[in-house]
């Protein structure tokens, strides 16, 4: 079976555990420092915060700015639930967006006819690996004085005209053993700002700057040395993987035939966390079709957020028709580093026979 992902743990990595291991410095310390070090630099941002997942990153990151009841928080419905559950766990409303249905982010064309007295701020997604408009989010942003926190999960190293995604607004990363790179769990936010840094740092670790005197009401939302020591690896090969998901997108794009293949905007640098086409009317019959050829496939997302049980019951009815249409037609296919040529033509043949 072609895996449709496969986190690439090496020698370096099982030794840099080790070392914390023989270490018996386990919970957080000098390597979730340098992680952090070394991936604001990565990001060229001032401060990069770890946290224990990339959802309590980006609940950490609402609550830093000061999101909370009665505030509004514009964003996507085509997303892993985390992006609008943690607006909801500080008590603020998600407010959605329909989407672009070339790049499956947010469209940006879109926010400014949600904005309310309420709203708080903006949580574009970066999805599949592919940068939001935010040249244009930005700018909304500005115009009316509003926080801006990246959900760029899936998204390492994308780019904007040379940015990195991350560093426009807050950024929130997660490192489940899915994404482009892994700690196994574990999340980063980044940020210019001195102060949401400072309060970032005093929400994932109990509200304390120095140990027992507790200046707020916080959270043990820590990253362990362990995860640290593998992200500090993994982050050195990050470019690499990058460079390779890629070239694996690039051939999957040239010969894939009779299915929309993932857009990449001018200026932008996709990083593909996933290779996402769409199959209008057939998905689910190309999927099986390949799972019997032994080739794994995923649907991200299958249901939008506001259409989940879960939102129904809180009162969303939205009716959001880019989202709801893309959901029903989105494949994922295998674009991870550790495939083969081999495993590329398979997938390709196999796509492309079931239309001869």
């Amino acid at each position: 079976m072609i895996s449709l992902s496969v986190p690439l743990l090496e020698a370096e990595e099982k030794q840099a555990v080790l070392e914390v291991l023989e270490s018996r410095q386990l919970a957080q310390g000098e390597k979730v420092r340098a992680f952090e070090e070394a991936f604001a630099a990565f990001c060229g941002t001032k401060h990069a915060i770890a946290t224990s997942s990339g959802t309590t990153a980006l609940q950490t990151a609402i609550l830093a700015h000061g999101i909370g009841p009665g505030d509004e928080v514009i964003t996507t419905p085509f997303t892993f639930i985390a992006s609008a559950n943690a607006i909801l766990f500080a008590g603020a409303k998600p407010v959605f967006v329909d989407i672009d249905e070339r790049t499956y982010n947010i469209d940006a064309s879109r926010i400014e006819e949600a904005l309310t007295p309420r709203t708080k701020a903006i949580l574009p997604v970066h999805l599949f690996g592919h940068p939001c408009d935010m040249e244009a989010i930005m700018d909304i942003a500005i115009r009316h004085g509003l926080v801006v926190i990246e959900d760029a999960c899936q998204a390492h190293g994308a780019m904007v005209k040379g940015r990195k995604v991350g560093s426009f607004g807050t950024g929130c990363f997660s490192f489940y053993p899915t994404k482009n790179i892994t700690t196994a769990e574990g999340g980063m936010i980044t940020t210019d700002s001195d102060e949401i840094a400072d309060r970032a740092r005093l929400i994932r670790n109990h509200g304390q700057r120095e140990r027992y005197y507790h200046e707020m009401i916080g959270y043990n939302f820590r990253m362990t040395e362990i995860q640290a020591a593998i992200g500090l690896v993994q982050l050195n090969k990050l470019e690499r993987f990058i460079a390779m998901r890629r070239a694996n997108a690039a051939y999957l794009t040239q010969k894939l035939k009779g299915v929309i293949t993932p857009l990449e905007v001018p200026g932008c640098r996709h990083v593909y966390h996933q290779y996402t086409i769409r199959v209008p009317n057939s998905r689910d019959q190309l999927a099986n079709y390949l799972r019997e050829r032994g080739i794994a496939t995923g649907v991200y997302y299958p249901l939008p957020v506001h259409k989940q049980r879960a939102y129904q019951c809180l009162g969303y009815a939205d009716h959001l028709p880019v989202a709801e249409a893309v959901s029903r037609e989105v494949l994922a296919l295998p674009v991870h580093p550790a495939l083969t040529r081999e495993d590329l033509d398979r997938i390709i043949e196999g796509v492309n026979s079931l239309w001869s």
